[in-house]
């Protein structure tokens, strides 16, 4: 591992229900447990799950053209088992519309292919969920 490869976000506590995330180059988002309003922390993966696709996609298809809508719905039903909470029955839903047109026929042509290489090789988020890549926790001494 090296630095390069390093990504990271501190969570703080901004009050009763509610935080902040910080990443490395100062920019913030809140986010609480649902009863205050705002997004929370399922919603948020969600939402890494579909902006990572979305990113992935957007680069490769707008080369061609820029799309006259876009946008992905990821759902996913929260489940709760002997072995704990967790999401089940996740799915990004891509809804792109392109001009007509040259430009706009081959963005249309390969959207197909980049939803699914995004998917299977790029989209770093729903790659790691699917990998079941295990998160490490430990508390640290303030002492």
């Amino acid at each position: 591992m090296t630095a390069d490869s390093l990504r990271s976000v501190t969570v703080e506590r901004t009050g009763p229900g509610m935080f902040t995330a910080t990443n490395s180059r100062g920019d913030t988002i809140s986010f609480g447990t649902g009863s205050g309003g705002g997004f929370t922390p399922v919603e948020l993966f969600l939402a890494a799950i579909g902006g990572c696709s979305a990113a992935d996609v957007d680069v490769t298809t707008s080369r061609h053209a820029e799309p006259d809508e876009f946008s992905v719905a990821v759902h996913g039903h929260k489940a709760e088992d002997a072995g704990g909470n967790h999401m089940t029955d996740l799915e990004a839903a891509f809804t792109v519309r392109f001009p007509e047109g040259e430009a706009g026929d081959r963005a249309r042509t390969i959207l197909p292919r980049a939803v699914k290489t995004s998917h299977d090789k790029l989209c770093t988020v729903s790659r790691t969920v699917e990998a079941g890549t295990p998160v490490a926790v430990k508390v640290v001494p303030t002492d």
